[in-house]
């Protein structure tokens, strides 16, 4: 089923199947925003992809509550709560959310220190992660997609950076070898190595602990910040195909060719859309081999760089997607207030808000 008719579909289905038989339950009717997370919600499904121990593992409170727990994460999103308190007292005054994140009543409410666990299992689990791939694959991997634009954006940390270690320097013999001496040769540069390794094994060698970032705006000027860096890649609609979560010190082009192939595991694509922090051969040896266009910006370097040709640059623009979708999850996807610290939390958090957007964009795209 193509993207457009899924959608359609999932719309219809909602109005005309599931908000009847919700409102005949409630005795309220429910607000606007209300029936935006319902939206939202059944289209994540993410309490299926609550992981399930067997009966006889399972100690402390029961399963279903991790599930309605997951729900009410998703609804901390949508109301823009940036503490779990806030969404608690939420809970506790609206009937309407209860009921819609799985509770059946006020005293089956878990304390703030429960929702604390049930982060971290989550976390542990990767489970936006999960729900993300499923969504992708659900959606996007029937179609062909033109573009996948790739950016980064600085995401703010509440931890305290890592101290960086300092690389002892091996002073070098000057000269030829002696006969019979083996000399090491040099390690091969990152981008080098990412060429034959898989993206599994290219993202483990990236950095994820929070440290210092520094990175030029859309003015020119260059803005630091102390936390982690979040690079997706977006496809035309506006939807995230996939994200990855590093350092802030990681540079943007480090992760561009493990995206690049994750990205191809889960959709068919044409054109790789990347702005001048990008431009190295690697990277552009690694999307034709890829079976992809690469259009990168020109990187001077100092010297004077050769313009697009004009069909070039005209499919250039569509990268601007990424952008957008980076100020939405920071204006309204809880990016810009990370309150969770270690970037294991502070990636399932982005997950969070990364897949609450996924939905809302399909709800965008249907109208």
């Amino acid at each position: 089923m193509k993207l457009i008719e899924r959608i359609s579909w999932l719309v219809g289905t909602l109005q005309e199947s599931l908000f009847p038989s919700f409102e005949k339950c409630y005795e309220t009717r429910l607000t606007e925003q209300e029936r935006h997370l319902v939206k939202i919600l059944e289209i994540l499904r993410i309490e299926k992809h609550v992981f399930k121990k067997a009966d006889n593992q399972w100690t402390g409170r029961k399963l279903k509550e991790r599930e309605a727990i997951a729900r009410a994460f998703v609804a901390k999103i949508i109301y823009k709560h940036i503490h779990t308190r806030l969404l608690l007292k939420e809970l506790q005054r609206s009937p309407n959310l209860k009921r819609i994140c799985g509770f059946k009543s006020i005293s089956e409410v878990p304390s703030e220190s429960t929702f604390s666990r049930a982060f971290s299992e989550f976390a542990k689990d990767g489970l936006g992660g999960k729900v993300h791939k499923v969504l992708v694959e659900t959606h996007l991997k029937a179609e062909l997609v033109g573009h996948i634009s790739r950016d980064s954006t600085a995401i703010e940390g509440r931890e305290r950076a890592v101290k960086k270690e300092k690389k002892e320097k091996v002073k070098k013999k000057k000269g030829r070898p002696k006969k019979g001496e083996i000399r090491e040769g040099k390690e091969k540069k990152r981008l080098d190595r990412q060429i034959n390794q898989s993206f599994e094994e290219a993202l483990r060698e990236l950095p994820t602990a929070c440290d210092t970032g520094s990175k030029k705006n859309s003015k020119g000027y260059l803005e630091t910040w102390k936390g982690y860096k979040l690079h997706v890649d977006v496809n035309d609609c506006g939807l995230p195909v996939s994200a990855v979560l590093t350092s802030a010190s990681v540079h943007d082009s480090q992760a561009a060719i493990p995206m690049m192939k994750m990205t191809s595991t889960r959709v068919d694509y044409l054109y790789d859309l990347m702005d001048a922090a990008y431009d190295a051969a690697q990277i552009y040896e690694a999307s034709k081999t890829l079976g992809h266009v690469p259009l990168i910006d020109r990187n001077s370097r100092g010297k004077e760089s050769i313009p697009m040709s004009p069909h070039e640059a005209v499919r250039y623009n569509e990268r601007t997607v990424a952008e957008r979708l980076n100020s939405r999850m920071k204006e309204d996807f809880g990016a810009r207030n990370v309150m969770v610290k270690g970037a294991e939390k502070v990636k399932t958090h982005l997950m969070f808000g990364l897949i609450a957007l996924f939905a809302d964009q399909l709800l965008k795209l249907a109208n």
